[in-house]
């Protein structure tokens, strides 16, 4: 698959058609590829021009995206059933513990951890796991692998699976456009637990080196407990 393009100049050189050679349906695609390309063009462009602070709300797209990726890993970490998910994890490789390991290791800044166990979460049919990759996506500003995740979404509701933050498709075949997923957070602003405690946990755990996937931390036999403390602390 091509890469998205990186300048408006680059989408439009790629967008070149010569009237008479192409059939119409070819003509009408390439004008698609066009739109689709600076779409994304525009939304590098924001990106680049501005990054998150504390003293203002997202207003771009990955920034959007940051911000719900944390409401919603924090949501995830909360709920009630997670401590129990994730003391199991460690023996039992289910996806609701995947899922819940996962979004704390996001919200410890282990990005590729958090992936590959999102992804292992959405590969056994969670939901929630595929929402928290769109989310990952669009926080990097890689629109297309965003807008895959959230094609996956709507076929995995319907599992019996873990969902501890309940979710809804606006537009998923047009996340360039927006935030397409709504979830309805639970979590009070003020009860969250703190990124650096998560942090602290983390950064004890071990750490597998896998092939293709890099560092990969694994559960420990104490994280359950440690999560219900710092939750008990947040509330």
């Amino acid at each position: 698959m091509p890469r998205a393009p990186r300048s408006i100049e680059e989408a439009l050189s790629r967008a070149r058609v010569f009237e008479g050679e192409y059939s119409a349906s070819q003509l009408e695609a390439s004008r698609q590829r066009l739109a689709q390309d600076l779409t994304e063009a525009r939304w590098m462009q924001l990106f680049s021009e501005a990054g998150p602070t504390r003293n203002r709300p997202p207003t771009t797209l990955h920034e959007q995206a940051q911000h719900k990726l944390w409401s919603l890993s924090q949501n995830v970490i909360t709920n009630d059933e997670a401590a129990g998910y994730i003391a199991r994890f460690e023996d039992d490789r289910d996806p609701g513990g995947a899922l819940a390991f996962a979004c704390l290791l996001d919200l410890a800044d282990a990005e590729q951890g958090a992936q590959f166990w999102w992804q292992f979460a959405a590969g056994a049919g969670n939901s929630t796991g595929a929402l928290c990759l769109y989310l990952l996506h669009l926080r990097r500003g890689e629109l297309r692998d965003a807008q895959h995740w959230a094609s996956q979404i709507p076929g995995l509701e319907n599992t019996d699976q873990y969902e501890p933050v309940p979710h809804e498709a606006i537009d998923p075949e047009a996340p360039a456009a927006g935030i397409t997923m709504r979830f309805e957070a639970t979590a009070d602003d003020d009860s969250f637990v703190p990124d650096h405690a998560v942090k602290d946990t983390v950064d004890h755990l071990d750490v597998d080196e896998l092939d293709d996937f890099g560092s990969i931390p694994q559960p420990s036999a104490g994280l359950a407990d440690q999560l219900k403390e710092l939750v008990t602390a947040a509330r």
